[in-house]
């Protein structure tokens, strides 16, 4: 009997909750501090101005849906695709690039704290990664890598119209990919013997906007 007691007002609580959903779209800056992959082209490619420093800032573009499950509580899904580049060139005419893309998605549970005309949301979450870069010295040459990312984020949402809010956050990220390789190969830091990997700590900021269903 107590079970069914609690059973009903069970029900009844989910009944009352009024579950919506939040889709938002964002574009951001990171800053992030990689350390192999400074070293491996401050080493061996970078001179004068072109040193990298030990942050480097780079782009990122989001998507995320959160499911509402009670007034204070959500869960998500986030993709991000963060846009790395490096490019220096040399005395003879030659050019040394290498760009990488990295997809960062990530299931996040967040606190919320709503209000009239606002909404500030605070949580984190975990995912997996994947990287595609591309090394060009004399040849293009094509590697990845794989691994897992760990985020904390905060953001803030304020009413534009009626279903429409203006987004800003603010994010922490670290992010462990393994080595960068093919199925030839692993990217080399000669001066160090060590194999490149893009493991990276890093902050950002963001804007955009947000659509509550």
């Amino acid at each position: 009997m107590k079970k069914i007691f609690m059973l009903i007002i069970f029900i009844t609580a989910m009944n009352n909750i009024s579950a919506q959903w939040d889709l938002n779209l964002s574009m951001g800056l990171d800053f992030r501090s990689s350390p192999s992959f400074r070293d491996y082209v401050n080493t061996g490619f970078a001179a004068g101005g072109n040193i990298l420093p030990s942050f480097k800032s780079s782009v990122s573009f989001s998507g995320e849906a959160d499911y509402k499950l009670f007034n204070s509580f959500a869960l998500g899904l986030e993709y991000e695709l963060m846009i790395d580049s490096y490019t220096a060139s040399f005395g003879s005419g030659g050019a040394y690039e290498i760009a990488f893309n990295m997809h960062r998605p990530s299931i996040l549970a967040y606190y919320l704290l709503p209000g009239a005309g606002y909404q500030f949301k605070f949580g984190g979450g975990i995912g997996p990664r994947f990287v595609s870069l591309s090394e060009k010295i004399n040849s293009s040459t094509n590697y990845s890598a794989s691994g897992y990312g760990l985020v904390l984020k905060a953001e803030g949402n304020t009413l534009l119209s009626k279903n429409f809010y203006a987004l800003i956050g603010t994010n922490l990220r670290y992010d462990v990919t393994g080595d960068v390789s093919n199925a030839q190969n692993s990217i080399i830091n000669h001066s160090t013997g060590e194999k490149l990997n893009l493991n990276a700590f890093s902050f950002g900021i963001y804007l955009g906007v947000t659509f509550i269903l």
